[in-house]
């Protein structure tokens, strides 16, 4: 049977799904245009911030994979955005399965103030909120560029 916290990222996933392929009906100077009411700017800074938070808490302070992480500007369409989530999710794979049944057990997880003891599972907490908060702004920041917001939630 597949562990409990990977059936819980396919239903991030699948949530995902539906805001990438709504982001698809965006049009491009929509997809990168700047908001200052928004703090990451745009949908794709969103987006790639989004994946950056997994790559920060998951390749670099867990796993250290020392990952790089290009400026926005890097990813010019939603299709590079795509590809950042797919090297997400395989990185997500990488860590659910090192931890599959230690997810409550602390791991020391270097911060800017010190080491920290976190779970895996507190861990996979953060970051997974982290994509749905940014979902909301992105949905947010769709409507004040005039499309009409999809239903995202998990249950729909």
């Amino acid at each position: 049977m597949q562990d409990f916290l990977q059936l819980q990222y396919g239903l991030v996933q699948a949530s995902r799904a539906v805001l990438l392929q709504y982001t698809a009906t965006m049009q491009q100077q929509h997809f990168t245009r700047s908001s200052p009411a928004f703090g990451r700017g745009s949908v794709r800074n969103l987006l790639v911030h989004i994946c950056d938070t997994y790559h920060y808490w998951i390749a670099d302070r867990v796993l250290q994979l020392e990952p790089a992480f290009p400026p926005f500007d890097a990813y010019d369409t939603l299709d590079q955005c795509r590809d950042y989530f797919e090297k997400t999710d395989q990185l997500m794979t990488l860590f659910l399965e090192r931890f599959a049944g230690q997810y409550t057990n602390p791991l020391p997880v270097q911060r800017q103030q010190g080491i920290d003891m976190l779970s895996p599972l507190t861990l996979f907490t953060h970051v997974i909120t982290h994509e749905f908060h940014h979902k909301g702004q992105i949905l947010s920041l769709s409507r004040d560029l005039g499309y009409t917001p999809v239903d995202t939630d998990v249950i729909r």
